[in-house]
């Protein structure tokens, strides 16, 4: 068996898709649904069952586990970059990890986590996944922080060499149409585009960056999920690693691949950032992969313009449409 937790969430849902086209199905997919659409990423995927993420805590806290379990892949947190309430995500993304790490190595489980490049604050210290500088690093906010205790709990327990942590860059794709104001830019763009004829985009309010000029690395989820499979099946491998593309881009090349791909002319609108995120806020990211790349994986990652022409032709245009197995 493999437990995939926020294993209907916008990641989560589309490992499951990749384990199914590997023709893999004895999947515990772990989530709380809620009130939330999260189940419409479920629908037409293949997995033995699901559980509550709290009946799935308790039966770890006070149930002996009878069944063998190959691996454990942990998607499920809080990914809400404004989230304010601490004790939350201190439960949420930190406690309830060490919980699920420490049942995973107990059953001698593959454990593979999402940690978020989030803990890279406002990129100072640049973004190589260098596990010495770990204790110099300094989130922006409360998400990524929460992200930047459990990978020190990680070392501390000297774990870096037995489990796999993934410092997502910027991911998009299918299956995140959920998450609200959460959903990547591509996805909102395309609405907008559609009902407006134009996009808007945050001004830049540092003198550095010209409007949409702030960079990212845009990295597709497809892709993302082709190196959680490729560390599922080398299981020597371990460590915390970035997961980009290696290359940053602006929002204005952003935009204007989503245009393209909905076959318009770009118009763009510069708008004032709210007062709220603008000290919080990245002006540029970019995934070092060297350390990825050094332990063997050669996971191709599709450049911005195939990425968001896929997305926006294959899915967005198309209902939005989910990442399905059958």
């Amino acid at each position: 068996m493999i437990i995939v937790t926020g294993g209907a969430g916008f990641l989560g849902s589309a490992i499951v898709w990749g384990l199914n086209r590997r023709g893999v199905d004895d999947i515990l997919v772990v989530d709380n649904l809620g009130c939330t659409e999260k189940w419409k990423n479920l629908v037409g995927l293949r997995y033995r069952d699901y559980v509550h993420k709290d009946e799935f805590a308790q039966r770890l806290r006070n149930s002996p586990w009878a069944e063998p379990v190959e691996a454990v892949i942990h998607m499920g947190a809080c990914s809400s970059t404004t989230e304010r309430d601490a004790d939350y995500l201190m439960r949420n993304n930190v406690e309830y990890s060490k919980l699920v790490c420490r049942f995973a190595l107990e059953q001698g489980a593959r454990f593979v986590y999402a940690s978020s490049a989030a803990t890279y604050g406002d990129g100072g210290l640049g973004f190589e996944d260098d596990d010495a500088l770990l204790d110099r690093l300094s989130p922006l906010n409360m998400y990524g922080y929460s992200k930047h205790l459990f990978d020190l709990w990680v070392r501390e327990e000297g774990l870096l060499d037995a489990v796999a942590g993934l410092k997502f860059f910027n991911v998009f794709g299918p299956n995140e149409y959920h998450k609200g104001e959460m959903r990547s830019v591509v996805c909102k763009a395309v609405a907008e585009i559609a009902a407006t004829d134009e996009l808007r985009l945050f001004c830049s309010h540092r003198p550095d960056y010209a409007h949409g000029e702030q960079q990212r690395d845009f990295v597709y989820v497809e892709d993302c999920v082709e190196v959680v499979l490729w560390l599922l099946e080398n299981t020597a491998v371990g460590g915390i690693f970035n997961v980009g593309t290696g290359r940053s881009r602006t929002w204005n090349d952003l935009a204007r691949a989503v245009f393209a791909a909905m076959g318009r002319e770009p118009r763009i609108r510069y708008i004032p950032m709210p007062e709220a995120i603008r000290e919080k806020y990245q002006y540029y990211t970019c995934a070092s992969m060297a350390k990825l790349r050094s332990r063997g994986c050669t996971v191709p990652f599709r450049s911005l313009e195939e990425a968001v022409t896929r997305y926006v032709q294959d899915f967005l245009l198309q209902g939005p449409a989910y990442l399905r197995s059958r």
